[in-house]
């Protein structure tokens, strides 16, 4: 077995997290958990053996093994790791992702969620969720792997830049500077994951913002066509007649009224 299928699109339910010491009193341990999936980072060397595969660990590393799979464990000495024993639900986008992989740079953060997870598992079982379920995506969408559902390390880094800079202006080659490759190698690998170029991409991540804004808040349009990069008032007009089918003020009529709470103490 190398790689397991995974669906994060709910919420995990954690049942324990802890840091596991081994290899004390014997260098080899066989065992499976019926019913739960295991999450395992590194800290030492050793061997991970499940379903005939082979899977050298090192410091760094992370494992996701599936639940009622018996694991061989071979351990050199005093051997630590940070584990989670946790259900995946069953709904949602199916993404595979490798038995073993080296988190790199990544650990470093996996390490500081999956700590924070153990630290809170006793005492608020919710906030110990969102630090696995966070560490769970971090570990779904390393480079290492390219399974179905994993985007492209360079397309994932210019979607990051171009969400944090969509107030400013941008362009194809100031996105491709942030990725670290040509304006036109970005261009090729981000319409053939994305089906939209850049340029496609960051007016439609605009336009769905300002919706977003003209529907749920009070901004005026004026402000909110700044927000999103669009300060020309009347190229915002008609950016949002071509992308959203409405002119600003069309749109902002169109918003269902507020919720309104009862007042309260009564």
């Amino acid at each position: 077995m190398k790689h397991v299928t995974v669906r994060l699109d709910e919420a995990p339910t954690v049942v324990d997290a802890g840091i596991g010491v081994h290899g004390v009193s014997t260098d080899h341990d066989v065992f499976r958990l019926p019913d739960l999936w295991q999450l395992h980072l590194y800290h030492y060397e050793g061997a991970l053996t499940l379903g005939g595969s082979v899977h050298p660990i090192r410091p760094g590393h992370v494992s996701l093994v599936p639940p009622n799979t018996e694991v061989h464990f071979h351990y050199r000495g005093r051997s630590e790791h940070l584990y989670v024993h946790l259900r995946l639900h069953d709904g949602g986008t199916a993404r595979v992702v490798p038995v073993m992989q080296d988190a790199a740079a990544e650990s470093t953060r996996l390490a500081d969620l999956l700590r924070r997870a153990v630290t809170a598992m006793p005492t608020s079982p919710p906030r110990a969720t969102a630090e696995v379920w966070t560490a769970l995506w971090r570990i779904a969408e390393l480079p290492e792997g390219d399974g179905t559902g994993r985007r492209h390390p360079f397309v994932a880094t210019a979607q990051a830049c171009i969400e944090e800079n969509l107030a400013g202006p941008l362009s194809v080659p100031d996105v491709a500077r942030v990725v670290g490759i040509s304006h036109t190698h970005l261009t090729r690998v981000f319409r053939a994951e994305t089906g939209l170029t850049v340029v496609s991409y960051i007016r439609h991540r605009r336009l769905q913002r300002a919706r977003h804004l003209l529907q749920s808040s009070t901004l005026s349009i004026t402000a909110i066509a700044a927000a999103v990069g669009i300060a020309d008032l009347q190229a915002f007009n008609k950016a949002c007649r071509r992308e959203l089918g409405a002119s600003p003020r069309d749109l902002r009529a169109a918003a269902p009224p507020p919720t309104l709470q009862p007042p309260t103490g009564l």
